[in-house]
C-alpha cells in the first residue's frame, strides 16, 4: 500500500504513551495502533483509538507483521511497558531501526536486567528469584542483612515492592506477589528479592538513536515509606544538569542502556545514589509516565515525546541538533503525586476544587486519575494514587508553599458516594 504520509506505529500506547500520537502527526506522520491482549488492559485508562488509521489486536506475530507491511511503516516503538517486547520483535522482523530481540527480555524482567549489569560490571543489587516463598526467605537469611525488597519480576509503578525488616515480612510480601496478577494481567509464577540499596533515588530520562543519547531530565525523587513496608510517590523534583550527582547517574545510566541494547526511542531509567555510587533499580524502554510536552518544554526546553518522534521521523536533525547533548533547567519543576487514605466510589468530580488546584501560581497543569465509577481506596502505590500535577515557578519556596495548599485540596476533588475510613 503506497503512503503520501509515513506511518509510525506505537504498541500499547497506554496512559503517558498517548503523548506521542500528536507528536508524530505534527511531523507528517499517520500513525496505526497495535494492541498486544486480546482486550484493553482495565488496569490503566484505555488508549484514544481514533486518532489512529487503524488498532490491530496482536495474536500471532507473522500475521501482525503482515497486517503492518501493508502500511510500509516507517517505525514501531513501545507506547508503554507492556509493549516493550511486542516492538522489539515487530520492529526487528519490518528491518525498522530497533533494540532488537536478543536482550528483549532484559528489558523488562528485573532479575534479567540486573543480571546483565552485573555480568557488565555495573554496580546494582544483589538478588535472588524464585517461586517459593522458603527459597526467598532463607536467601534473605544468608544474606544476613535486613531490610531487603521483594517485588514482581516484570510489574511497574511500585506495584507489589515491598521492603521488608525480617523472614516473616519477606514470606508475607513474596506470597502476595505470587498469589496476583501484575498490573499487565500476567500472573505472578516467580518473585524477586533483591539488597536494599541505601541513598537517595533519582529519575534519568533519554532519548536514543543509533546508539546516541539525549538528556531529557534528572528528577529526584521524595517518596514516603509507610508502615506496611510500601514506598509511595510524592514528588519528583528537577536538578540542573551541573548539580551533583546529575553528571554521574547520566554516565552510570549510559553504560546500563548500551549493557541492556537500548540503541533506539526513549528510556526511563531509575537509580538510587549509594554510598558505593549509583546503583539502577530498573529501566524501561519507553517515555517516563510523568510525561507532559508543555510541561518539559518549559522546564527543560524540549521533552520525550517530541524528540523520540524526532528521532524515529528526522534522525539527521536529532543527531544534529540534540544527540550527545542534554537538557538546560529554566525554572525550579516538579511533578507531584497525591495520596490519599479514602476509600469508596467515585460519584463525582469537584470542579470548583479543581479550579482551586489549577489556580495555584505554581500549577502547570494537572492530571485526574480517577472518573466518575471508579474506586478510590488508600494509596500504596502510583496506581492509587489521585492526582498529577505540575508545577514550577522561579523559585522553590513557591512551588513549597502551594505544594501545601495541594495537600489540603487533594481529598477535596473526588466526591464519594460510598465513603469509608481509611487507614495507611
Amino acid at each position: 500500500m503506497s503512503q503520501l504520509r509515513p506511518v509510525a506505529v506505537l504498541v500499547d500506547a497506554y496512559t503517558s504513551g498517548g503523548y506521542l500520537p500528536p507528536e508524530f502527526t505534527a511531523l507528517g506522520a499517520d500513525l496505526v495502533h497495535v494492541q498486544s491482549t486480546p482486550g484493553l488492559m482495565p488496569s490503566m485508562p484505555a488508549p484514544d483509538l481514533t486518532v489512529y488509521r487503524a488498532n490491530i489486536v496482536h495474536e500471532d506475530l507473522d500475521r501482525t507483521v503482515a497486517e503492518l507491511a501493508r502500511y510500509a511503516p516507517v517505525c514501531v516503538l513501545a507506547g508503554q511497558e507492556p509493549g516493550v517486547l511486542l516492538a522489539d520483535r515487530l520492529s526487528e522482523r519490518l528491518g525498522l531501526a530497533t533494540n532488537g530481540t536478543e536482550l528483549s527480555e532484559a528489558r523488562r524482567n528485573k532479575y534479567r536486567m540486573i543480571e546483565v549489569l552485573h555480568a557488565a560490571g555495573l554496580h546494582c543489587a544483589d538478588q535472588f528469584k524464585s517461586g517459593d516463598p522458603q527459597a526467598l526467605v532463607d536467601w534473605a537469611q544468608r544474606a544476613g542483612r535486613y531490610p531487603v525488597v521483594v517485588k514482581p519480576l516484570d510489574s511497574a509503578a511500585g506495584d507489589g515492592v515491598v521492603v521488608c525488616a525480617d523472614a516473616e515480612q519477606v514470606r508475607s510480601a513474596a506470597k502476595a506477589v505470587l498469589d496476583t496478577e501484575t498490573i499487565y494481567g500476567s500472573p505472578n509464577r516467580e518473585a524477586l528479592v533483591q539488597s536494599y540499596l541505601e541513598g537517595t533515588e533519582y529519575v534519568v530520562d533519554m532519548v536514543s538513536h543509533e546508539g546516541r543519547r539525549y538528556v531529557c531530565g534528572v528528577w529526584e525523587y521524595q517518596k514516603r515509606l509507610l508502615p506496611s513496608g510500601r514506598n509511595i510517590y510524592d514528588r519528583e523534583r528537577l536538578l540542573s544538569p551541573a548539580e551533583p550527582p546529575a553528571a554521574e547517574l547520566t554516565d552510570y545510566v549510559d553504560r546500563a542502556l548500551a549493557a541492556l541494547g537500548v540503541r533506539h526511542g526513549p528510556s526511563h531509567a531509575e537509580v538510587i545514589v549509594t554510598a558505593d555510587g549509583p546503583a539502577l533499580v530498573e529501566v524501561g524502554s519507553r517515555i517516563a509516565g510523568n510525561m507532559h510536552p508543555g510541561f518539559h518544554d518549559r522546564c527543560t526546553g524540549a521533552n520525550q515525546a517530541t524528540l523520540s518522534a524526532l528521532a524515529y521521523l528526522r534522525p539527521e536533525r536529532f543527531a544534529a541538533e540534540y544527540a550527545g547533548r542534554s537538557y538546560h533547567k529554566f525554572e525550579e519543576a516538579v511533578c507531584c503525586t497525591t495520596s490519599t487514605t479514602l476509600s469508596g466510589v467515585v460519584e463525582s468530580v469537584d470542579e470548583r476544587a479543581v479550579r482551586r488546584i489549577a489556580g495555584l501560581e505554581s500549577v502547570f497543569g494537572l492530571n485526574l486519575k480517577l472518573g466518575p465509577g471508579d474506586r478510590i481506596r488508600p494509596t500504596v502505590d502510583l496506581y492509587s494514587s489521585t492526582l498529577r500535577i505540575f508545577q514550577c515557578a522561579g523559585t522553590a519556596d513557591a512551588i513549597h508553599r502551594d505544594h501545601r495548599r495541594i495537600e489540603e485540596l487533594k481529598d477535596q476533588v473526588y466526591r464519594l458516594s460510598d465513603t469509608e475510613s481509611g487507614e495507611r
